[in-house]
C-alpha cells in the first residue's frame, strides 16, 4: 500500500471537512446532492466522450493502483539479475532454464527464456521493449483519463453554478432567499474544486511518477538480460545496472 498516497488524501479531506464543521454554517448546507451529480456524473459523460468505454471501466482499477501501489525494489532487481549473471558465467546460459520458473520479474524471466531457447540479442531486445512500449501506453492512457476528469470536474462545476445563478435570479419575488440561493449554486464550484483538487488531479501525478519508476526497472531488466545474453562480467553487470540508482543505494563490491 502507498502510504503517502492513503495519508495525504485522508489529511486532505480532513481539513476541508474539518474547515467546514469548525465554520459558522452547518454542515448541512455543503450537501446538495443536484450539485454532486453535475460535477461527478458531468466530467464522467465528458469523460466517456473523450476515451472508449474499456478505459472509463479501468478508471476504479487506476485509482486503486494509486492507493495499493508497491514499488519495485531495483537494488533487488539488480542483485537477482547480477546472481542469474553469475549462473550463467560460471555454467553457462542454458543452466539458467532451470531457475526461469523462480524469476520474479516478467520482462527478465521472458527475456532469459527467449535466450536459453536460442533467440538473437536483437529479437529479445525487439520483444522487450515492444511489451515496454505497450505497457507504457496503457500507463499513459490511464493518467490521461484522471487528466481530463480533473480538468472537467471545475468546468462542471462552474456550469452548475451559472445554473443555480439563473434558476435563482430568475424568481426573485423572494428577496431574503437569494442568500441561500446563491450558497446552493456556489457550492457546485466547490464540489469541483474538490474532486478536481483532491482526487483527479492528484491521482494522476501519482500514476505518472509510478510510471516512471516502473519504466526505470524494466529499461534495467532489458539491459540486464542483454548483458547475460552478451556473456558480460556479473560485476560489469553490477557496475551497469547501479548507474540507475542514487549513488547513496548503490553497493560497493
Amino acid at each position: 500500500m502507498d502510504i503517502a498516497s492513503l495519508v495525504g488524501l485522508l489529511l486532505a479531506i480532513g481539513l476541508i471537512v474539518g474547515s467546514m464543521l469548525m465554520g459558522s454554517a452547518p454542515m448541512t448546507a455543503f450537501i446538495d446532492i443536484p450539485s454532486m451529480m453535475v460535477v461527478v456524473g458531468g466530467a464522467i459523460a465528458a469523460a466517456m466522450i473523450c476515451f472508449p468505454l474499456k478505459s472509463m471501466l479501468g478508471v476504479p482499477k487506476v485509482m486503486l493502483k494509486v492507493l495499493l501501489n508497491k514499488n519495485e525494489d531495483v537494488a533487488e532487481l539488480i542483485k537477482q539479475i547480477v546472481g542469474l549473471a553469475e549462473t550463467a558465467r560460471r555454467d553457462g546460459l542454458l543452466a539458467l532454464e532451470s531457475q526461469v520458473a523462480e524469476i520474479q520479474n516478467p520482462l527478465v524471466r521472458s527475456g532469459i527464456q527467449m535466450a536459453v531457447d536460442g533467440s538473437t540479442p536483437e529479437m529479445v531486445e525487439e520483444v522487450l521493449r515492444t511489451e515496454v512500449g505497450a505497457i507504457s501506453t496503457r500507463h499513459r492512457e490511464g493518467k490521461s483519463v484522471m487528466d481530463q476528469l480533473g480538468r472537467f470536474a471545475p468546468a462542471y462545476g462552474m456550469i452548475g453554478t451559472l445554473m443555480g445563478l439563473i434558476m435563482m435570479l430568475s424568481d426573485m419575488s423572494d428577496p431574503s432567499g437569494i442568500g441561500a440561493g446563491m450558497a446552493v449554486a456556489l457550492i457546485t464550484t466547490l464540489y469541483g474544486a474538490i474532486v478536481a483538487n483532491v482526487v483527479f488531479s492528484p491521482f494522476a501525478e501519482k500514476l505518472g511518477l509510478i510510471s516512471k519508476k516502473e519504466l526505470i526497472g524494466m529499461e534495467i531488466a532489458i539491459r540486464g538480460v542483454l548483458a547475460i545474453q552478451s556473456g558480460e562480467s556479473p560485476r560489469a553487470i553490477s557496475q551497469k545496472l547501479q548507474t540507475f540508482l542514487p549513488p547513496q543505494q548503490r553497493s560497493v563490491e
